[in-house]
């Protein structure tokens, strides 16, 4: 870690003209890092502070020795808001960007917090990467499987610590739940069942296009997606993954945090081989959107089979659970979400009694906080993560494969991961690698 850091807090405020630095810090109280010594100290910033990445961030402030030293965002009302909540909240004042690429030139940052649409992904993590930064990066990794294959060579070429934001992996129900399964007393694994049911993934009504709301740089956002002459709220914030420029609507949101599940409990590794996939949008049809708001995908593997359900526009599912995933074995299933999970037995008609014990764990943890502390750990550690690149490349191709079946029209395919390409449509394999718009390019590592 740089040893300018000891100067950083005592640095006045400057102001750089058309550099991507908004706003700079000023002399802030640190009190709370009195304590820690400053080779301790991981200085973090983050690129995208709506939605989740300011939720994502605060969790990593949570973690001690961990400092907020800049913010990233295209939108100067996003940013100048949650810079405020840095400076009341944590006595912190991070320098403000537009540009995450001035941004990484600045060498007091150890780490990153990558929270921008799907479309971005790539770009900022490598970038950050080629920098001299530890990534954490949101989930789906990226929005393209050649983009995943780009990531996972950075992070090992340039030997940075990778966390994927697949936080369930770092939460002790799930971690109990897949040693119950991999034991064997539960009888063998033989099926799981995920349902994913949201009201927001049929998208927000149709509105008329609008002008670029101020504050906002609409071509930066864009980026490397294909050009957009107007702009249109359905397509900004929050609701971009409901289009394929920038997303991949419920599969690639929930169903890469669900299939996650699914792939550990198997103890699956691999790339997937081979998804039967039917998808289309069946209903709200005065919403906007590209991504399906109806789905049922079927992932074959080599001793049991991953289903997954999908209905947009609704709230209800199995169980009387919205979404959620079931594990289920010879002797017993598991019915699990965020919100705990139960194990059902079956029942034993020759003895007249269930062939496992009956539980219930009813505790909600959403897990993000674990999630950080573990990325911390391994930046000072130099460690692999819980989530490193490899397993965020897996499940991304997972979901992306779904998607592609249906929108290349073959709705099964088969995929040779040795040579990155689809064996039976040539139509797939033009989904596989994204095509930037000019200036951006897709690194070569």
């Amino acid at each position: 870690m740089s040893d300018s850091r000891r100067e950083f807090i005592k640095k006045s405020a400057i102001v750089v003209g058309g550099t991507g630095l908004v706003a700079a810090a000023s002399k802030a109280s640190y009190s709370v890092f009195n304590s820690i010594a400053p080779s301790d100290t991981v200085n973090v910033a983050l690129i995208g502070c709506n939605f989740m990445g300011f939720p994502v961030l605060q969790k990593h402030l949570a973690v001690p020795g961990v400092r907020c030293v800049a913010l990233c965002d295209i939108d100067n009302n996003i940013l100048e808001k949650k810079a405020k909540i840095i400076e009341e909240e944590y006595q912190q004042k991070p320098l403000l960007y537009n540009d995450f690429r001035k941004m990484l030139e600045n060498k007091d940052i150890d780490a990153v917090i990558v929270s921008t649409p799907d479309h971005w992904h790539c770009l900022a993590m490598v970038y950050a990467c080629q920098a001299g930064k530890d990534v954490y990066v949101e989930k789906p990794m990226a929005n393209t499987i050649e983009e995943c294959n780009v990531m996972v060579k950075a992070a090992h070429k340039y030997n940075r610590v990778v966390q994927v934001g697949q936080q369930q992996r770092s939460g002790e129900q799930w971690q109990t739940i897949m040693k119950r399964i991999h034991s064997g007393d539960l009888g063998k694994l033989r099926k799981v069942e995920i349902w994913s049911n949201w009201d927001y993934g049929v998208g927000l009504k149709k509105v008329a296009d609008q002008p670029v709301p101020a504050g906002v740089d609409y071509n930066m956002w864009l980026g490397p997606a294909p050009l957009q002459k107007t702009f249109n709220q359905n397509r900004f914030h929050g609701y971009w993954r409901m289009f394929w420029d920038y997303g991949g609507g419920l599969m690639t949101d929930w169903g890469v945090h669900l299939l996650d599940m699914a792939l550990l409990a198997g103890n699956v590794t691999s790339a997937p081989k081979t998804v039967m996939a039917y998808g289309d949008n069946l209903s709200f049809k005065d919403h906007a959107r590209q991504t399906f708001d109806t789905m049922s995908v079927i992932f074959p593997q080599k001793d049991y089979v991953i289903s997954y359900e999908q209905t947009a526009g609704t709230q209800n599912g199995p169980y009387d659970m919205n979404y959620g995933l079931r594990f289920v074995c010879d002797n017993a299933s598991i019915v699990a979400s965020r919100y705990g999970y139960k194990i059902l037995p079956e029942y034993d008609e020759e003895t007249k009694a269930d062939k496992a014990e009956k539980f219930v764990l009813d505790k909600f943890r959403e897990n993000h906080d674990l999630h950080a502390k573990n990325f911390i750990e391994c930046i000072k550690d130099r460690s692999e993560t819980i989530c490193p690149p490899e397993a965020g490349r897996q499940v991304a191709m997972y979901a992306h494969m779904a998607n592609i079946a249906v929108r290349s029209g073959e709705n099964m395919l088969v995929w040779d991961d040795d040579q990155n390409k689809f064996l039976n449509s040539e139509t797939a394999n033009s989904f596989v690698v994204p095509k930037y718009r000019a200036p951006w390019e897709l690194p070569k590592i």
